[in-house]
């Protein structure tokens, strides 16, 4: 007996993709660089993580590193932005907002990527579906989008690439699937990645085509059980589910190289006490509290010629809390005892784990009371943070120079909750 689950029902999902997510967010607010070729740095303005299609056919590689790009990005003119993560996750839960009015059933499974069930449509009218889809998101959001629809999961992964390439940026796959499987390059296939793909080409699997062909007992063998998932999904066999229920976090953690060294403990403790806020406030949007606290900082293990130095501290709280001030209180006493002078730190950064749900949390007498206060007071700083930006109200030990803070020399610097970054049109 086969310990797959799948369904023989009619299945039919979309998987919706946000084009060159980063740029594409960066482009919403500059008009002038919408024709233009642009990168996005990522932490530190290290790596490429996001291009436009100018910067591919001009060359630039994914992942590629900043320096050794820098000179082809100067000669042509790309412009380049360093990341702006509080934009992006903004952006994304537009999105994400926009699908939620075309199918009771959404599972966001990234921050540009998103699958809908569509099962309730007739098949006929699926493709013009997902045009209005992509045309909405669009105009409510600016955003460009990809539309992939089949009838799994990995199927609709292979329509989303395919659809990448298509003029109306939408493809249904139920035509000619296995011609369009055989040009599918088998580490392309979703799940498959560059380690597997390496096994599946020394056994003369090269494509997704192949792949769907091969048995079970073979794949599940060779692989694990998700291998045979992916090949009974590419033969248009349902079995691997949309997760609408985002699952609780476990731990949270905040953490940062730092742009350049640091020495000092003033300047460690900020930054402790900044992702200490982060955190805080993650877990608050998500309704949990945090029994144990962990600090660490670390010197670059990379720098040969000083002493390395990394370690960390965990607190367990009396208390579990999400209140920002307490963990705060906990987060630069644990810093203190790990701190040593003479070093020249690159990193710090906090984890929050064995999270509970706030609303079993084990409660004594005066536990309601207190809880009560503090509930009130990080309510009121996270709803003027979000309508006036974030660190609109901050704690003193988080610093306001930061000087500690990652490079992000080129950061355009739109914030959605500032009128600033609004465009503006000449009348």
């Amino acid at each position: 007996m086969s310990s797959i689950k799948y369904t023989t029902k009619k299945n039919i999902i979309a998987l919706i993709d946000c084009n060159s997510f980063y740029v594409s967010c960066e482009r919403l607010f500059k008009p002038k660089i919408q024709k233009r070729a642009v990168v996005v740095l990522s932490n530190n303005d290290g790596c490429v993580i996001s291009r436009s299609q100018e910067a591919k056919d001009m060359g630039i590689k994914m992942g590629e590193p900043y320096f050794k790009v820098k000179k082809l990005i100067t000669r042509n003119k790309i412009e380049v932005y360093s990341s702006n993560y509080a934009l992006y996750g903004d952006i994304s839960r537009r999105v994400m907002k926009v699908l939620k009015t075309f199918s009771p059933k959404v599972e966001i499974y990234s921050i540009d990527e998103a699958f809908i069930d569509l099962s309730f449509m007739d098949h006929e009218g699926i493709e013009e579906y997902g045009r209005q889809i992509r045309s909405r998101i669009l105009r409510w959001t600016g955003i460009p989008t990809s539309v992939g629809i089949a009838s799994t999961k990995t199927l609709s992964k292979v329509a989303n690439h395919i659809a990448k390439k298509e003029k109306t940026g939408v493809v249904y796959l139920k035509k000619d699937i296995d011609e369009k499987l055989k040009k599918f390059p088998i580490e392309k296939v979703w799940g498959v990645g560059k380690q597997l793909s390496k096994f599946y080409y020394k056994n003369n699997i090269r494509n997704a085509y192949d792949l769907k062909n091969v048995s079970n007992t073979w794949v599940k063998k060779g692989t694990n059980v998700l291998g045979a998932k992916t090949a009974m999904e590419l033969r248009g066999i349902p079995c691997i589910n949309l997760q609408m229920e985002q699952e609780k976090r476990k731990n949270c953690c905040v953490s940062r190289s730092f742009g350049r060294k640091v020495k000092n403990i003033e300047e460690l403790e900020e930054s402790v006490v900044t992702h200490c806020l982060n955190a805080a406030e993650k877990i608050r949007a998500d309704d949990q509290l945090a029994k144990t606290i962990t600090v660490f900082i670390r010197t670059s293990p990379f720098d040969k010629n000083k002493k390395y130095y990394s370690n960390s501290k965990t607190i367990d709280l009396a208390i579990p809390s999400s209140n920002s001030i307490e963990l705060i209180k906990n987060a630069v006493k644990a810093l203190n005892d790990i701190y040593k002078y003479g070093y020249s730190y690159q990193k710090a950064g906090i984890i929050l784990s064995n999270l509970k749900d706030a609303k079993q949390n084990d409660r004594n007498l005066l536990t309601p009371l207190l809880e009560n206060k503090s509930k009130k007071l990080m309510k009121a700083i996270d709803y003027t943070n979000s309508k006036y930006g974030r660190y609109a109200i901050s704690i003193a030990h988080a610093g306001l120079s930061k000087g500690w803070k990652m490079r992000r020399e080129h950061s355009s610097r739109i914030d959605t909750a500032s009128f600033d970054s609004l465009p503006i049109i000449g009348v």
